[in-house]
């Protein structure tokens, strides 16, 4: 399951494990300034985004690796250029240690020794249930795991544990 964190989000709101009690999610790593799968992994969680928008149950959570550079405006100029309004689509940043240690909860791969900072950033989505177990992971490029990743949570949606969780 996943640990506790917190972090901030595009509004420079707290946001902790307690603000997505009884909420299906979807999370991802990014920072701001990528100029490769970032754009298209977002550009296709859009799709997501869209589909959910409007369910308070779903919630969309892309955690910056990058967090000196992903300042609370950084973040929200970055969610504005995305057409992300409301609380559905949290852009958030933190400690690079809590971060990191989430993204290990995520069983998303290890650090490569040259990668950015040694830091994660792979391009998957994480599907994550209200009882905060991982139901699935998905590329973020590849738009047919993201139709998969939506398909995916109205089944989550509609399984008995869920409807009845708060």
């Amino acid at each position: 399951t996943i640990p506790a964190f917190s972090f901030v989000n595009q509004y420079g709101d707290s946001v902790t494990e307690k603000s997505l009690e009884g909420k299906i999610y979807v999370a991802d790593f990014f920072f701001t300034s990528c100029p490769s799968i970032c754009p298209v992994m977002h550009r296709n969680m859009l799709n997501v985004y869209s589909a959910f928008k409007s369910d308070a149950a779903i919630r969309i959570l892309s955690l910056s690796i990058d967090p000196k550079h992903d300042s609370v405006p950084v973040l929200k100029k970055y969610a504005d250029g995305l057409g992300i309004v409301g609380n559905s689509w949290w852009l958030l940043q933190g400690d690079k240690m809590a971060t990191y240690n989430l993204s290990k909860s995520f069983l998303v791969t290890t650090p490569k020794e040259d990668a950015k900072e040694k830091f994660i950033h792979d391009g998957y989505f994480i599907l994550v249930d209200k009882q905060k177990r991982i139901r699935g992971s998905y590329i973020g490029t590849d738009e047919n795991e993201v139709k998969k990743l939506i398909e995916d949570i109205k089944v989550l949606k509609a399984e008995p544990d869920q409807i009845s969780a708060k």
